[in-house]
């Protein structure tokens, strides 16, 4: 963690390896997520065989971290993914962080709003 950066937990995504076709799609990843029903933001990802995403992210869990400064939280790590915009005002890098991806995000948008453009399947990422 950088001393200058701001991380707040936002959530924690989880592969799936089970061939199922389950939750909103994004072509674009290859993947399905649906979010869990409970009360802690947690997410099922499921992806297609052809789905050109990192093997790390496709396989091993990640915690999803908000920060004030994504420039700032991704300078000189090894990114697995982004930075890019999957959904408008969301902005969103992946890292190896000693085999575990971590993801960063840096958006305004509520998280309401944010986990309802997500489900609603809205953005850049679901649009292609």
């Amino acid at each position: 963690m950088k001393k200058n950066v701001k991380y707040e937990f936002h959530h924690l995504g989880i592969p799936v390896q089970d061939s199922e076709d389950q939750g909103v799609f994004s072509e674009v990843a290859g993947m399905y997520t649906t979010d869990n029903p409970g009360k802690f933001r947690i997410q099922w990802h499921r992806f297609t065989e052809n789905s050109t995403l990192h093997p790390l992210i496709k396989t091993v869990p990640h915690v999803a971290f908000r920060v004030d400064n994504l420039s700032e939280a991704i300078k000189g790590e090894s990114l697995l993914l982004g930075p890019y915009e999957p959904i408008d005002d969301y902005f969103v890098a992946i890292i190896n962080d000693s085999g575990v991806p971590v993801e960063f995000i840096q958006t305004t948008l509520s998280d309401d709003e944010l986990w309802r453009r997500a489900r609603s399947g809205e953005g850049k990422l679901y649009r292609g």
